[in-house]
């Protein structure tokens, strides 16, 4: 016995159930020699009390006991607890390997056993159990790492948003409305939740190239001249052209760049059609162009939720993605969504509509 390995642990908490007497005397000695603590318990029912109220890392039990047999301890224990557990049985015709595993057994030891062997196989549960806790920790801190990236990255978008608002503030919180919007469409139609975020921060900063715009160009009155409006244009190459170089998770220069474009090639910049634009850029085309009807801007009042709907059922499939828009109509018909913080009641205007 003197030669038996020596388990490198914290002295972890082993539990052998055995109803023989002698095997539980034989394990216990055999791992407590071993450098770990050890309890004993004489059927799969005691068992289940001592793991109610102890820290126990690894439990060996026997297959063949009174009541509770082996398997279904195994069972109870990995449904409940974060225990592994180690089998021993003699009955090996009786309980293939291959299902012993199945029922989330670690290991599994034929009898007659070896008390070397034991520990060995022990030994090597418990370092296994080890790694995976560093895994979960590393894991763990990973993904806090990741929320705390996301968080500043959320940040700076947020200030890239805030930058364009105050050069412009009669779109004061427009961006933010049609990322609520884009979000709840992209929910609508099943995307993923990665795919969402993604979305949402290019919404939150979807004007970005306005901040090349002169200020009296965004916030005049009046008609625009063709030369300013082939100005306001310019404001998804140049909000691609600062985006480009930034390595985001998601394509948030090309969904900005795309934002304009529509389904029969008439959009800009660069008069792609149905496919060619990524779906997001589908979804945010759809998302701004409600917002901006159903909100005040400096050459109109609000022309209303009403008008918005119709600009969208009226142009579905030749401007806008149809599945894109009957989303869309879905959240206002069916579940009474609505843009926050401003009024979309219709007014009668005459000016021209230029941010469409």
């Amino acid at each position: 016995m003197n030669s038996m390995p020596t388990i490198e642990t914290t002295e972890p908490l082993v539990l052998v159930v055995d109803d023989d007497d002698d095997i539980r005397d034989i394990l216990y000695y055999g791992i407590t020699h071993a450098g770990c603590r050890c309890l004993t318990a004489d059927s799969g029912e005691s068992a289940l009390k001592q793991l109610q109220s102890e820290p126990i890392e690894v439990v060996i039990s026997d297959i063949q006991m009174v009541g509770m047999n082996g398997l279904e301890l195994c069972r109870q224990i990995k449904s409940r607890y974060e225990a592994d557990v180690i089998i021993i049985t003699g009955l090996v015709n009786n309980f293939a390997y291959e299902e012993i595993i199945a029922d989330g057994a670690s290991d599994f030891i034929e009898k007659p056993i070896r008390l070397a062997e034991i520990v060995a196989r022990l030994k090597r549960v418990l370092h296994e159990r080890k790694i995976r806790g560093q895994l979960k920790a590393t894991a763990s801190e990973l993904s806090d790492n990741v929320g705390r990236f996301r968080n500043a990255m959320e940040g700076f978008v947020q200030a890239i948003s805030l930058a364009v608002e105050i050069r412009d503030p009669y779109t004061a919180g427009h961006q933010n409305r049609v990322a609520d919007l884009s979000s709840a469409i992209g929910q609508r139609m099943g995307l993923s939740d990665d795919r969402i975020y993604g979305l949402r921060m290019a919404a939150v900063i979807h004007d970005l190239g306005k901040i090349t715009v002169p200020g009296e160009i965004l916030c005049k009155p009046g008609r625009l001249s063709a030369p300013e409006y082939a100005m306001i244009r310019t404001h998804v190459q140049s909000g691609y052209d600062i985006l480009k170089k930034i390595d985001f998770p998601w394509a948030l220069a090309e969904i900005v760049l795309q934002h304009h474009e529509r389904m029969d090639g008439s959009g800009y910049p660069n008069g792609l059609s149905g496919e060619q634009i990524l779906l997001e850029a589908r979804i945010l085309a759809v998302a701004d162009v409600f917002e901006t009807i159903g909100s005040h801007r400096p050459y109109r009042p609000s022309l209303g939720m009403k008008k918005a709907m119709s600009e969208l059922t009226d142009n579905s499939g030749r401007l806008y993605d149809p599945q894109v828009v009957d989303a869309c109509l879905a959240l206002v018909n069916e579940t009474g969504y609505t843009l926050k913080g401003k009024s979309v009641e219709p007014v009668a205007v005459t000016t021209q509509m230029q941010s469409l």
